[in-house]
């Protein structure tokens, strides 16, 4: 029996297609006890991760070695006042650090709250009071850690500071600290140990159009990335996992945590200070990768390049999430690669929600179909469910409970909750329309459609055409006031060097444009820009375009 068949049972039909789990975790499921510590105790040899640092330094974690660490890491958090249900900040880029300490955090109940090292002070102190923080764990690569100390400063409830990778005045250092305390540490049995629907992980949201929400979820969250892992990942025991992702961001524990542990896989993370696909490439090449996974923008750099230097032929597969697909960029890899760009969508409050999952048939520009654990509907503004080829809002059932891997709120925030959840169902605030064969297709946020002349634009359509022209690195689409439509498509385009802007060019793209797609869609406004503005975590502000 495979350790994930002690809490979950898949169901597949004749053709080998998952059709649905069944989730029967006991009431006291610990990820860091009952995967960790099983694989710890059962297979303490089998390799957990391979972490490559920048310089090239390689390090290779057993199970045992984690289980052996996280317990450590466990006993020297509960001697500097950490406990159940404390709110801790973990802002550890790649670190190899950051996973026994999860896994710590876990076994104690507290509750981590994992953030990327590009947050300013005011970021950190928006946080740490949102969220009641009473700990902060902090890499000291570069100048996060001033970011951090001078927001504590201004944050009295932050009374444990840790500094991971190097010390610093008036922070514990965890790296010299943490070796001398016990490598075992048991499952509670006095009534304290953390139980199943409690709190675990928070993640703040993106905030593309207001300040971050805490999306909460409880300990099954780990659970439901079984899915993720085996069923979309496609990853196998004796493979190699490779999630390109910071830790800061929930992509981390889709694709270097949850999932692939559960399923007794190897993760690979290389702690790359500074993206360079060449390098990227390499130890794909070098570490023989099995499966390998990374946002679209990456995808994109990596097809600008010359593959044929490198040898991929250890790449069994390849998927993606964060935003939708070009079928540009998936026939370019396709044609590069072989093997088809499998597409995945989700939310930092769900798990993987719409997908192409292992088995089935990619369709170049399609999310996949609805995936096992959630039932979808595709809603319009009215209510009511949307007829094929009409795009609506998607939206998670959840007139009979919540499905494992949804989150269970926003925390401190019942009225975005509400928002959010109501009339039995959870609003993703993501549009799509779904085809013939039920595959569905990204369109856009809710505010993001563009009304021109009574037609209704998903800015995601158009920027797929833009990104066939050779001249277009990145786009954005958005909607600008017009006295006569309403509203006319407008396009923010970063060009491929070798190009400039010019009148020229900006007609050459909307003929292109026109010529490809519906005419009414093609951008009677174009902008030339350096750069397009994102958030923190890489997500294209559209509303920053807007205005």
């Amino acid at each position: 029996m495979e350790l994930y068949q002690r809490f979950l049972t898949e169901k597949v039909d004749a053709k080998g297609l998952l059709t649905g789990i069944d989730f029967h975790a006991p009431d006291n499921f610990n990820f860091g006890f009952d995967v960790v510590d099983y694989y710890g105790t059962e297979e303490p040899e089998r390799r957990a991760m391979i972490w490559v640092s920048s310089e090239g330094e390689e390090r290779i974690f057993t199970f045992g070695e984690m289980m052996r660490k996280s317990a450590q890491a466990a006993n020297y958090l509960k001697a500097l006042g950490i406990s159940k249900g404390d709110r801790v900040l973990l802002v550890l880029r790649r670190h190899w650090e950051f996973w026994p300490i999860i896994v710590a955090l876990h076994k104690l109940g507290a509750i981590c709250i994992p953030a990327t090292d590009q947050l300013k002070e005011k970021d950190f102190v928006y946080r740490f009071n949102a969220a009641g923080v009473k700990a902060i764990i902090c890499t000291t690569t570069g100048t996060v850690i001033e970011e951090a100390e001078s927001a504590a400063e201004k944050c009295p409830q932050v009374t444990v500071k840790v500094s991971a990778v190097s010390e610093r005045a008036g922070w514990h250092f965890y790296n010299a600290e943490c070796e001398g305390y016990p490598e075992v540490y048991e499952r509670p049995t006095d009534g304290s140990a953390p139980m199943r629907d409690e709190i675990m992980l928070m993640y703040f949201t993106s905030g593309t159009t207001a300040y971050p929400k805490i999306a909460a979820h409880e300990h099954t969250y780990a659970l439901a990335h079984f899915l993720t892992a085996k069923w979309w990942h496609n990853v196998r025991k004796d493979g190699i996992h490779f999630t390109v992702a910071e830790t800061g961001w929930g992509k981390a524990v889709w694709g270097k945590l949850y999932g692939q542990w559960l399923c007794g896989a190897c993760v690979f993370t290389y702690d790359f200070e500074r993206f360079d696909q060449e390098k990227l490439l390499g130890m794909i090449e070098k570490y023989r990768i099995t499966t390998f996974c990374a946002p679209p923008t990456i995808y994109r750099f990596m097809i600008k390049a010359d593959l044929s230097k490198h040898d991929l032929s250890s790449l069994e597969y390849i998927t993606t999430a964060g935003e939708a697909v070009n079928p540009e960029v998936f026939n370019q890899l396709k044609a590069a690669t072989g093997h088809s760009l499998m597409e995945g969508f989700g939310q930092t409050e769900t798990t993987l929600t719409v997908a192409n999952l292992k088995g089935m048939t990619p369709k170049p520009g399609s999310m996949g179909k609805p995936t096992p654990i959630y039932k979808l509907k595709l809603v319009s503004a009215d209510g009511s469910d949307t007829p094929m080829g009409e795009p609506g809002e998607i939206c998670i059932d959840i007139s009979e409970g919540r499905p494992y891997g949804l989150f269970r709120e926003y925390y401190g925030d019942s009225e975005s909750t509400h928002r959010a959840m109501h009339d039995g169902l959870y609003h993703t605030g993501d549009m799509a329309y779904s085809d013939e064969d039920g595959y569905l297709f990204f369109v856009g946020r809710t505010d993001d459609i563009i009304k021109s002349s009574g037609y209704r634009i998903g800015p995601f359509e158009i920027e797929s055409v833009l990104m066939e022209h050779p001249a277009v690195l990145e786009c954005a689409v958005t909607g600008v006031p017009d006295p006569t439509r309403g509203q006319v498509v407008k396009a923010t385009i970063v060009l491929v060097k070798g190009y400039e802007a010019s009148e020229e060019l900006k007609k050459e793209i909307q003929t292109f444009v026109k010529n490809l797609t519906a005419p009414y869609k093609y951008p009677r406004v174009i902008e030339f820009a350096e750069e397009l503005p994102k958030t923190i975590s890489g997500k294209i502000r559209r509303t920053e375009l807007r205005k």
